[in-house]
């Protein structure tokens, strides 16, 4: 079974402000997209899962015309505060590399 890291052309997380992490995945072609759309796996629940927060607190758009998925949740320590490994939020990807695709 195929896994993000292997399909999608960009797999990226970044800082929504100090409080939140947006995490995007983006593939390049729309059948793609919409096969990886069907299979309901890219929903709240993975990411609150992977991300150990409430799913009512992960903010999940799909976005046909640009060919991605964004989520947004709050992050478990805010931005250069003590404990922070990740200033910028640009490592924070990593657990979504691993999910398999049913495709």
């Amino acid at each position: 079974m195929p896994r993000i890291r292997d399909i999608a052309k960009v797999c990226k997380s970044k800082n929504a402000g100090p409080f939140d992490l947006t995490l995007d995945i983006v593939f390049d072609k729309l059948d793609l997209f919409q096969r990886v759309r069907a299979t309901g796996v890219l929903c709240p629940a993975l990411f609150a899962r992977l991300y150990n927060v409430p799913a009512e607190h992960v903010l999940f758009t799909e976005y046909e015309a640009g060919l991605a998925f964004k989520a947004t949740l709050p992050r478990l320590v805010p931005a250069g505060d003590i404990g922070d490994t990740d200033m910028y939020g640009a490592q924070q990807h990593a657990p979504m590399l691993d999910v398999e695709i049913p495709i």
